[in-house]
């Protein structure tokens, strides 16, 4: 394990994003801001995180757990100040202190080690993470010497006209010598316009004491970039999302048309599958390989086989083994395990129900707190009616029965292996197996009746 630390400054309000919602808590494709440079940290090989949090503290460290430490800037009183409140806990590290924004989710493992090794390669005091902009308006610039190392880091307003055409900007990200890092910050003043202490003070305290202050760009600058407003956000969801649809593609997934296709960061997909337009797979989920999903799906959480295939579904927390059919218009609730080879037909909604193997839900069924066997058929309009308005019972239904069209099962009730349901019939008592259950009302013709409605 490497001797890389990270402290991950979360402790800002995010005024601009008007939420009540602590800024690094906003989600991109899938994941919190924070949780992408967690992510990424660890990624890099971090051995130790440690989160500063400020406003809406308790409900951002709810949100990290037990993935990182936990220090609290009771003020923001600037990002020196912040770094200054985990001297106790980092007072015996002896390596590298890696200093992270929380609002910057874009960043990668890969361009956070590559920063680590440069800074420790060089033997630096002090490494800054820089990016070459496009347009670096209102960017500190990065002013290097003949060696490559930092003469300085100028502010936009104090850079003169040869300065301001420099294009490698700070990112507010770096790596500093544990011991040296701490030592400096004390010497940091709060002594300007905003009354707080900035972090950029200590590579000007390191460079005075004759330290090397290194520098590394990112090869894509927008890797680099933190986000203050919805608009930023939605910015850096777009770029997450297309990272995702190049890497699925690189791993042998067909997406028909990658700009209308979501994917969450932490989705996995088989190679061979096909993912057809306007499908959003979110969360935990898993897809197997040669599936076909979509136009118009949606899966959250949902663990799916191989050969699955499914359009204009919302399945969600639920388990399709290989060869599940799932037609239009269905619904497939949490704690649901359709097994190999199950039909879900169109209008159908199954919820917190086990179906066996090969069995069939063919069209128009809700399918709740129920235990089906395998190589089962439901009738159109079937319903296991599971709750009674008080509690909630569960419907269990053997091997190879059929229940006919438009049937009501009243929970609790079973069906056994091989038994039969005639169309139109509400069950509540147990029908034995092979046998034929009819429950409903013989049928009457009264001759000569007519509408009086009509007289």
């Amino acid at each position: 394990m490497s001797d890389l630390v990270t402290v991950i400054l979360a402790a800002g309000k995010g005024t601009r994003m008007k939420s009540k919602l602590p800024k690094v808590l906003h989600k991109a494709a899938g994941k919190s801001m924070v949780q992408h440079v967690i992510d990424a940290a660890k990624a890099a090989g971090a051995k130790r995180n440690i989160v500063v949090t400020g406003f809406g503290g308790d409900v951002v460290r709810e949100a990290i757990g037990a993935q990182a430490e936990f220090v609290e800037q009771k003020e923001q009183l600037g990002t020196g100040h912040a770094v200054m409140q985990t001297a106790d806990l980092l007072k015996d590290e002896t390596g590298t202190v890696m200093v992270l924004c929380g609002d910057t989710p874009l960043l990668t493992g890969n361009l956070l080690k590559k920063l680590f090794d440069a800074h420790v390669e060089a033997g630096a005091k002090a490494t800054v993470l820089t990016a070459i902009m496009p347009d670096a308006t209102g960017y500190g610039r990065i002013i290097r010497m003949a060696d490559g190392s930092v003469q300085k880091i100028v502010e936009h307003k104090d850079a003169t006209e040869e300065e301001r055409q420099v294009k490698e900007v700070n990112s507010g990200i770096y790596c500093f010598d544990a011991k040296a890092l701490f030592a400096s910050l004390e010497k940091v003043t709060n002594d300007n316009a905003q009354g707080e202490y900035y972090l950029p003070d200590v590579l000007e305290i390191l460079q005075k004491q004759g330290e090397k202050i290194w520098a590394v760009a990112a090869d894509d600058y927008e890797s680099t970039l933190g986000i203050n407003s919805r608009q930023q956000l939605a910015g850096a969801e777009k770029i997450l999302r297309r990272r995702k649809n190049e890497e699925l593609m690189a791993e042998g997934v067909t997406l028909m048309d990658p700009d209308t296709t979501y994917v969450d960061a932490d989705v996995k997909v088989g190679r061979d599958t096909v993912i057809y337009p306007m499908t959003w797979l979110e969360g935990n989920t898993v897809i197997g390989e040669e599936c076909e999903i979509g136009p118009s799906i949606r899966f959250q959480n949902v663990k799916a086989g191989n050969h699955v295939t499914g359009q204009f579904t919302y399945a969600h927390d639920c388990e399709l083994e290989d060869g599940v059919i799932l037609g239009q218009f269905t619904h497939i609730r949490p704690n649901t395990h359709l097994a190999e080879g199950v039909k879900i037909g169109n209008f159908v909604e199954v919820k917190n129900s086990t179906v066996g193997k090969g069995s069939k839900l063919p069209h128009l069924s809700y399918i709740g707190d129920t235990d089906m066997g395998s190589g089962c058929n439901m009738g159109c309009g079937t319903i296991t009616v599971n709750y009674d308005g008080k509690t909630k019972f569960r419907t269990k239904i053997g091997n190879d029965a059929f229940i006919g069209c438009n049937s009501n099962l009243v929970a609790p009730v079973e069906v056994e292996d091989g038994a039969y349901v005639g169309a139109g019939s509400t069950i509540t008592k147990k029908v034995p197996s092979n046998t034929l259950a009819i429950a409903r009302a013989r049928q009457t013709n009264i001759e000569g009746w007519k509408d009086k409605r009509n007289s």
